[in-house]
């Protein structure tokens, strides 16, 4: 049986989700694998700081790990699942979801409480940014992209009091005593599909999703198709003020969704049984005709 080649980014992290999906492979379908590093947009733009909504931001990690499955360089490839864009690659389908860890949002640095007045917070993300100005208005905030051990190094700069990172990422790799609080959803609400694996194929390539689904976790599946529904619905990535995250209330999975105003001035909320079909279109509406259509325009207008 030929292998399994795996598209993935070179980042230390990319490389810690891939061989985790690998091993998964190996020891679940039986099949050798090996890795295809694929330099993407997103990585080659790191060094010079260029935040991501002036690159494209949705898909920019993405999208040439995708071509490589589609022109056939690889046959699968693995994203963290926060970073594919609402809508499916044509061609392309999510054959695994392999595990989610931590999908919280942690402060490096200076916990939320002790942050002094005016403090500034390194983050290029806009959801992030207006769901801490929703409870700290006072915030000051300047962009950090690079990888995970290069965010952590961040918050000892001079004037910088803290860096909100993914908690998954740094406790994948081994950096999660760096993490001094992580944030409840309450507080802030996740990206959509934050902390979780997945893996493409293409649609017509029947043998390799099949041997995808024997590595599937089909609860983290559900959760995640639950979440990309709502962001589907919008039309929104990374780069815009909203949330979803599927939590379990006595067992029962509850979807959780949030549009915000890009200054944190609004936070709008909603929430519906994860099972239920349609949860993540029907909470997208829900808050779009609260007023979130208005908050999402006026936010992709005045991205700092």
């Amino acid at each position: 049986m030929k292998a399994i080649r795996i598209a993935t980014r070179s980042s230390p992290l990319a490389m810690w989700q891939s061989n985790d999906v690998a091993d998964r492979l190996r020891r679940i379908a039986g099949v050798e694998v090996e890795l295809v590093q694929i330099d993407t947009l997103g990585d080659r733009t790191q060094a010079l700081g260029v935040p991501l909504h002036e690159i494209g931001g949705q898909g920019v990690f993405a999208k040439e790990v995708q071509a490589a499955v589609l022109d056939g360089r690889a046959d699968v490839a693995v994203h963290s699942a926060k970073d594919l864009p609402g809508e499916a690659m044509p061609g392309l389908i999510i054959g695994a979801a392999t595990r989610r860890d931590d999908p919280r949002d942690g402060l490096v640095g200076t916990p939320l409480l002790d942050l002094p007045t005016g403090a500034v917070v390194a983050t290029g993300s806009i959801r992030r940014r207006a769901q801490l100005l929703a409870v700290r208005p006072d915030l000051q905030f300047v962009e950090v992209r690079g990888n995970m051990a290069k965010r952590v190094a961040k918050a000892h700069e001079p004037g910088i009091a803290a860096v909100v990172v993914g908690c998954a990422g740094l406790d994948r790799l081994g950096l999660g005593d760096h993490i001094v609080e992580r944030l409840d959803p309450d507080v802030m609400l996740p990206q959509v599909g934050q902390a979780t694996i997945a893996v493409e194929c293409r649609s017509i390539d029947t043998h390799t999703y099949e041997l995808l689904r024997s590595v599937n976790d089909d609860e983290i599946e559900r959760d995640l198709l639950a979440e990309r529904d709502f962001l589907r619905r919008l039309g929104a990535g990374c780069t815009l003020p909203v949330g979803a995250y599927v939590h379990r209330s006595s067992d029962t999975p509850i979807l959780e969704a949030m549009i915000a105003a890009a200054d944190g001035s609004v936070v709008l909320r909603t929430s519906r049984p994860a099972s239920a079909v349609g949860a993540g279109a029907e909470c997208a509406e829900s808050l779009l005709g609260a007023g979130g259509a208005a908050l999402l325009q006026a936010a992709s207008g005045t991205l700092p």
